[in-house]
């Protein structure tokens, strides 16, 4: 099922090479921290599905907005993520949980859940580089939103912290 959905992100990118390649990122370092943290099934296809899905109102905000505001990103991706997922297998709860996590997954308050830490973690890991980010934002960020210890353990790495 998760290369069904990426498949269907690809397409629905139309050709932006960019954010194609920001989703694929997010999920590959979505995937290592979960399963490296030893996350259930259910709660790994969970945080993979969101991973790929979690900027679906990218190409939607550009159009309506002129940006991809977080906000506006968070507002119309809950919306857009439930409709793309209608065609999968999935229990509403699943569907439910990754419609929360794309409509979260800039939010830093009140992470509720591994699949949301490891999100919010996977996407700045890719974001930190796409957007060149300071080593004081990355300080920052480690010293107050990382949780896990893989997540951390790979921004240290990656940023030689």
């Amino acid at each position: 099922m998760i290369s069904e959905i990426m498949k269907k992100m690809i397409e629905q990118a139309n050709g932006n090479t960019h954010d194609i390649h920001h989703f694929i990122k997010v999920w590959t370092y979505s995937k290592i921290i979960g399963e490296l943290e030893k996350l259930d099934e259910n709660t790994q296809l969970i945080l993979e599905i969101a991973a790929i899905t979690h900027d679906i109102a990218c190409p939607k905000c550009r159009e309506k907005y002129g940006n991809t505001n977080h906000h506006y990103q968070e507002k119309e991706g809950m919306v857009l993520v439930l409709e793309f997922l209608n065609e999968f297998d999935l229990t509403d709860e699943q569907k439910a949980r990754v419609v929360y996590l794309v409509g979260h997954h800039h939010t830093l308050k009140d992470i509720n859940g591994q699949d949301y830490q490891i999100l919010i973690e996977a996407d700045y890991l890719v974001n930190a580089d796409e957007m060149n980010f300071s080593m004081e934002n990355i300080k920052n960020f480690a010293d107050k939103v990382f949780k896990t210890g893989t997540g951390l353990s790979l921004l240290k790495t990656i940023y030689k912290l």
